[in-house]
């Protein structure tokens, strides 16, 4: 009898630590999402609508309206070409993760809307060492169900990591990758490039930053088709910059405008 009631006691301290392993395991507090600012470059010092105002004479304004049409061309791609993994992306902040333990991993399920028709995606995390791997599915009723639109990889301190973005359900092939860092406070930098296979364009890139000094902004772009390199950089607090561009001047020096954007002598 002693035995028995010593063999009941270790059985049930045994199955206690399995209750308490699994209750703590079902609860594994999920990875930080990356920062918005990991997927969705700034665009904010060039989409001024009163920037492009017909009154104002093209010849005064020639500088920073290059620098303009060359930033406008990358966010109109990443605007409108990438509106539903881009909303997909900005939806996930408003949801919580549930944790699987059987696969190890968290998913933020959830439904979003663009142009007024609902989506529903999946966002799934998983940690491999030090870092956090992404995989983001998305279904559209009677289109596409759980199309792999992107993954990516993050160190799990959230100070660098990558995306690889798929171009559509009806072309899967690679299209974008999107480079980033964050320093925690909200400065880093983001460089989308163009990776569609055997494109024209795969190589071409847009690299935006911060920066120290007067000028307090800077876009680098590289055309691949016309192996060009334009250079921009800006201050945001009162928009006077400069540009450079060897097939636009035909020189490699720079273009300055100043705070009204007009074309002037660079100091």
């Amino acid at each position: 009898m002693k035995k028995l009631l010593i063999y009941s006691v270790v059985i049930g301290f045994i199955l206690s630590i399995g209750v308490v392993s699994c209750k703590k395991e079902n609860n594994e507090p999920a990875p930080d999402l990356p920062p918005e600012s990991s997927f969705i470059m700034d665009f904010s010092g060039f989409s001024n609508p009163d920037d492009t105002l017909s009154s104002r004479g093209i010849a005064t304004y020639q500088n920073w309206g290059h620098a303009y049409t060359n930033v406008v061309v990358w966010s109109t791609i990443i605007k409108v070409g990438l509106a539903v993994p881009v909303a997909a992306f900005y939806e996930s902040f408003n949801h919580e993760a549930v944790y699987h333990p059987d696969e190890n991993n968290w998913t933020w399920s959830y439904n979003f809307k663009v142009s007024g028709i609902w989506h529903e995606a999946e966002l799934t995390g998983f940690i491999v060492s030090d870092t956090v791997n992404w995989e983001m599915r998305i279904t559209k009723d009677g289109q596409y169900n759980d199309f792999l639109w992107y993954t990516g990889k993050n160190s799990f301190d959230r100070s660098g990591g990558y995306w690889i973005l798929n171009e559509n359900p009806t072309n899967p092939n690679e299209m974008l990758r999107i480079d980033w860092t964050y320093d925690g406070g909200g400065i880093g930098d983001i460089k989308y490039t163009n990776i569609i296979p055997g494109g024209a364009e795969n190589g071409g890139y847009i690299f935006y930053g911060t920066s120290a000094g007067d000028m307090t902004r800077f876009y680098d772009i590289y055309t691949k088709g016309q192996d060009n390199l334009t250079e921009i950089e800006w201050s945001h607090t009162d928009y006077h910059g400069h540009v450079k561009d060897p097939n636009k001047f035909g020189d490699s020096d720079w273009h300055c405008w100043d705070t009204t954007l007009q074309d002037v002598i660079c100091p």
